[in-house]
């Protein structure tokens, strides 16, 4: 399955509660392009809340696997086996760990994501210095796009440059303090919004808000 850009915007669903995460999921799931899940919900819940979720719309993995390549292999095995249809994994552990995951994907028709550079304040420290050749590495491999953050929109413009015709999905928009539509100027083709959605007195008018937005 392939996420292509309609609404733009992705939901981040950072909670821990089943039926949190369900309800969410039913309320919005019609407006964005795709619900990114994370560690914490399949922690919680199991990878049996995927097909759930997808009930409602497409699903992202953000694991951000990043091991040996067999390990890379069976975690995205038992991932796109549950439905998901894309998987974010980490470019730092090398070529052959990205390949595994994208070798995986194409098995089962999906995507995969490489992480060029975090939106958080830390990502400065380390993985910055080596954002362009993450994106190379996902190039190379063939990766179907990158994760650039929202939160440094010259670095996004930087990134874009490099990054060709992959796909950019970008994180840090609302809570970390992203602008939409700036994201977008930068060169994303999806912004990644999570607590200021969810967390909103009323999700969906807060989706149907900022997807408006991304319009105008």
């Amino acid at each position: 399955m392939t996420i292509v850009p309609d609404s733009r915007l992705i939901i981040a669903l950072d909670v821990t509660d089943r039926e949190e995460a369900l309800q969410i999921s039913r309320k919005i799931g019609g407006l964005v392009d795709a619900i990114k899940v994370n560690y914490p919900l399949i922690l919680s819940c199991g990878l049996g809340i995927v097909p759930e979720i997808k009930k409602y719309a497409n699903v992202i993995a953000d694991f951000k696997v990043a091991d040996i390549p067999n390990t890379n292999r069976l975690i995205c095995e038992e991932t796109f086996k549950a439905g998901a249809d894309a998987i974010i994994c980490q470019g730092f552990v090398g070529n052959d760990s990205v390949k595994a995951c994208v070798d995986v994907a194409a098995q089962f028709g999906k995507e995969v994501y490489v992480v060029t550079e975090m939106s958080h304040p830390g990502a400065i420290d380390f993985i910055q210095k080596h954002a362009m050749d993450l994106v190379d590495v996902a190039i190379k491999n063939g990766a179907s796009g990158i994760i650039a953050p929202a939160t440094r929109p010259e670095r996004l413009s930087e990134i874009k440059r490099r990054s060709k015709d992959l796909k950019i999905l970008s994180p840090g928009v609302g809570a970390q303090g992203g602008d939409a539509r700036t994201t977008l100027d930068a060169g994303a083709d999806f912004i990644i919004v999570g607590r200021s959605i969810y967390n909103a007195k009323d999700p969906y008018q807060a989706a149907i808000d900022l997807i408006g937005q991304l319009r105008r």
